[in-house]
């Protein structure tokens, strides 16, 4: 077997402890994390606990795992590249790490991409994201490899000359079964969450989301077209709507995940389809896209 310890950060104080070890330790398998909870391979402060515990900064951390494992390996491992050529680097993120540095800390996918592209060349450009996805929500994130596809990636994206969708499950049938919503969306950065309101207010940015109904049911398929891109705004504009997205405690129904036994967030970015107008010419175009894992 094989060892790893660490300490509970202090960000990482209330965390359900798989999710931390998910966001800690990217480069494990899921099914590696799975087995060591199932075998109680996993102590805090010395005591053998399941995946939903509650951990606490400064608590100390072991997990066990087979020696088939092996948690030392390069992080880029952890990578699933759908492209890549000399200016972008497409890879499909997991559910339970972030793009970027936040209060859950541990390994970012920003620091596994840094690592796969410094392992090829150490004095490459650093590849950063052009865009962002929830800690919780799996599916494309597009990186620039230079400077100069950074800047006109970002334009991209700030102009909405991208096109990016999304499936999903939600409670519940949908009523148009697809329809194109606008609504407001007002960030609260004390509690780190988002509202959604029908009027102009103080603070509110405008939104539009688009839906079709792919599967109809008491839990229903949806592909969401995603016009605008602000914080969380699929999730709180599903749950704004009567039809939050399975797996979603934060603005959905809990009671109704633990029904479905709903572990994780059931939203998945599947398509990116790329265009320059000419600053990227051979991106122009080109449609992405990969299957969801639910």
């Amino acid at each position: 077997m094989i060892l790893k310890q660490m300490t509970i950060p202090p960000e990482a104080e209330g965390q359900r402890l798989g999710n931390f070890l998910r966001g800690a330790l990217p480069e494990l398998p899921e099914s590696a994390i799975r087995k060591a909870f199932s075998g109680r391979d996993v102590k805090l402060d010395g005591r053998r606990v399941p995946a939903e515990t509650t951990v606490h900064a400064g608590q100390e951390l072991r997990i066990y795992l087979p020696d088939t494992v092996d948690p030392g390996a390069s992080q880029a491992a952890a990578l699933e590249i759908v492209y890549e050529d000399e200016a972008v680097l497409l890879v499909n993120k997991r559910a339970g790490i972030s793009v970027e540095k936040d209060a859950r800390g541990g390994v970012t996918l920003t620091d596994l991409c840094a690592s796969y592209i410094a392992g090829k060349d150490p004095d490459a450009f650093p590849p950063a994201a052009c865009h962002r996805l929830d800690n919780k929500t799996c599916g494309l994130c597009l990186f620039a490899k230079t400077p100069e596809a950074l800047e006109i990636l970002q334009d991209a994206f700030r102009r909405r000359s991208l096109e990016k969708y999304y499936i999903c499950l939600v409670r519940g049938i949908m009523k148009p079964p697809s329809a194109v919503c606008s609504a407001w969306l007002v960030k609260d950065p004390l509690h780190a969450e988002v509202r959604i309101t029908d009027r102009e207010i103080p603070g509110a940015r405008p939104i539009t989301t688009g839906y079709e109904t792919l599967e109809s049911g008491p839990v229903s398929r949806l592909r969401v077209h995603l016009i605008t891109g602000r914080t969380h705004q699929i999730r709180a504009h599903l749950a704004a709507l009567g039809h939050p997205v399975l797996g979603d405690d934060l603005y959905g129904d809990r009671s109704f995940n633990r029904r479905e036994k709903a572990r994780t967030l059931k939203l998945c970015a599947v398509s990116l389809k790329l265009e320059t107008e000419g600053r990227l010419p051979h991106l122009d175009g080109r449609e992405f896209t990969i299957a969801p894992p639910f």
